[in-house]
């Protein structure tokens, strides 16, 4: 089942559920998927999609510091249950231990030595993470990686 049909199915079930929150998050998504869609002039793939919902992702964790910081408890909730819906269309996530095994394999495989390797190290990492890992979790260990070598 493509992206499109998965929202489209979950969109129905959470009206049927009446639950708002999931409702709300999946048609936030939905206008975020057709928008790029328009930019882009053709239809996402399926890995540029797991791009928005990370992206997505990102915003809420960074609303979830924000409200942190301001001691609101009602949109820290807010932003933890967006954060677990999104979630829900993202691959299982790699372990920490996976992480770094595949950050490893990718720095011997493009023979990075120092940290002046790193986008080369990134540009062959990325592709294979396809939402399973933050890009930001990837870029922290590679650095620490090359930074041992």
């Amino acid at each position: 089942m493509n992206f499109h049909n998965r929202l489209q199915n979950d969109l129905a079930i959470a009206m049927k559920a009446r639950n708002d929150t999931q409702k709300w998050v999946i048609r936030l998504l939905k206008s975020t998927i057709e928008l790029a869609e328009v930019n882009k002039g053709q239809p996402l793939t399926e890995d540029e999609f797991l791009g928005v919902v990370q992206k997505e992702i990102k915003t809420r964790n960074e609303s979830l510091a924000d409200a942190e910081k301001a001691n609101r408890q009602d949109l820290i909730d807010a932003a933890l249950a967006e954060i677990a819906i999104l979630k829900t269309y993202l691959p299982a996530q790699l372990s920490p231990e996976e992480l770094l095994e595949l950050v490893r394999q990718t720095i011997k495989d493009v023979n990075a030595t120092s940290s002046k390797d790193m986008g080369t190290v990134m540009k062959v990492l990325l592709p294979k993470l396809q939402g399973m890992a933050t890009n930001s979790e990837a870029s922290r260990i590679v650095k620490e990686e090359l930074n041992k070598a």
